[in-house]
């Protein structure tokens, strides 16, 4: 597991309080925190018709063996309303929180199936403790580990799982779509989504959403191909979503309760960008710029570009490790933690049976 002090090389107490202070004051002086209702105004439009294009492509070309690629291209777009949810999530694209959460469950629940309050709730506790054991809901165990903190197996199938989880995290991910809609299910039909008629508004997407997506592949394809369909789709939606997600933390250090960083360093030292140009902007919804979304979360996303060579520098002033790295780079990085937490939680068992 990796340290906060292996990264920055210098006591986390330097350099304390008004250093967020000041690099905010040069972000609002550049007009980086401006809305831009053009850019979003473009996107959401031309997202939509996409998201509807391709349910009329899928409709046209009907029963067909050229439905695996419909399916695929489906996967995408989900993905990209997704991204723009996100957005929402984070109050870059309106002013005011009601406008951006009705856009959000417009896009979430009905467009693409996941419950927007569920996702809001567990999104901002991760932005408030990044990667931090206990508080952080993205690196809570499950299937798999991403942190050391946890109790040794006594299972011997368990350590196996543990030890070979780096070999199955791609793998696994084709069901992170089927993973997430469960998750909504649950999160729907509990105290998340606090407001009753909010949870009202997000049940009521959700079922439209649910109901028409089958309806529809049913009423056109035959059984096995719906089947099929279905299949491609969610699975790979679940491979695009979290190959989108997996390079921004994992695998950067991880902190506790204990360690007393500042908001600049608990932000920075924890998130991991991606190099890339305009494509990978697109490809990666702008998630690529995770230093800067961790640092101004409702910075709109075309503005991540333009603040990323003045935080970095502002990093480097301040000697706070600013990590950058390419995209195939970030997943070996991903693979390799996963490999050395998996071995932590599984060896010291094997070790002392052998002794």
């Amino acid at each position: 597991m990796t340290t906060v002090g292996s990264v920055t090389g210098r006591p986390a107490s330097a350099a304390r309080g008004s250093a967020y202070g000041k690099l905010l004051k040069r972000v609002k002086a550049a007009g980086l925190l401006d809305r831009r209702p053009g850019y979003y105004t473009l996107k959401v439009t031309l997202t939509v018709l996409a998201f509807a294009g391709t349910w009329v492509a899928f409709v046209v070309v009907g029963p067909s063996w050229w439905q695996p690629g419909v399916a695929a291209l489906l996967a995408v777009v989900y993905t990209q309303v997704a991204f723009i949810g996100h957005d929402a999530g984070h109050k870059q694209i309106f002013r005011t929180r009601r406008a951006n959460y009705l856009l959000g469950v417009a896009l979430g629940n009905l467009g693409v199936g996941l419950s927007y309050g569920w996702w809001i709730d567990k999104h901002n506790r991760h932005h408030a403790h990044p990667n931090e054991v206990g508080s952080d809901p993205d690196i809570e165990p499950g299937v798999l580990v991403f942190t050391g903190w946890h109790a040794p197996l006594r299972s011997r199938a368990l350590r196996l799982w543990r030890r070979a989880q780096a070999y199955m995290f791609f793998p696994l991910l084709l069901l992170e779509g089927l993973n997430l809609h469960v998750a909504s299910v649950r999160a729907l039909a509990g105290p998340t989504v606090r407001s009753r008629a909010d949870r009202a508004l997000e049940t009521t997407l959700f079922a439209v959403h649910t109901v028409a997506y089958l309806a529809v592949v049913f009423l056109v394809l035959p059984p096995w191909q719906a089947i099929a369909f279905i299949a491609v789709h969610q699975a790979l939606f679940g491979f695009y979503m979290g190959c989108s997600f997996a390079p921004n933390h994992k695998g950067m250090p991880v902190l506790t309760a204990d360690d007393d960083l500042d908001y600049l360093r608990r932000q920075v030292l924890t998130s991991r960008n991606i190099r890339g140009g305009r494509l990978t902007d697109f490809v990666l919804g702008g998630l690529n710029y995770q230093i800067e979304h961790h640092l101004f979360p409702s910075m709109p996303r075309p503005n991540l570009r333009r603040s990323q060579h003045l935080i970095r520098r502002f990093c480097a002033e301040h000697g706070v490790s600013y990590a950058e790295t390419g995209v195939f780079a970030s997943y070996r990085q991903v693979l390799r933690h996963l490999h050395q937490v998996g071995r932590q939680s599984a060896d010291p068992p094997l070790r002392a049976q052998e002794s």
